[in-house]
């Protein structure tokens, strides 16, 4: 029986800018390109087990802009 090493859940390498959400245990067998510069990561019966999001700071910048606005305005009572 071969040994599936854990994937972690949630991790962003800021060297080769890369966030990875992993969703299951397992080696990845093949990939696809969901859209430009996201993949999925399937395993061995096909099933995902990982988000791989290449170029993470400049996918993500829109959302962090948006959520720091949010996160500045007042709250109206």
């Amino acid at each position: 029986m071969k040994y599936e090493k854990p994937k972690k859940v949630v991790h962003y390498d800021p060297q080769s800018d890369v966030f990875y959400i992993g969703v299951k245990r397992g080696n990845e067998e093949e990939h696809f390109e969901l859209a430009p510069g996201i993949n999925i990561e399937l395993g061995r019966k096909g099933q995902v087990i990982g988000i791989e999001i290449l170029n993470a700071s400049k996918v993500f910048k829109p959302a962090v802009r948006a959520l720091g606005r949010k996160i500045l305005e007042p709250v109206s009572a």
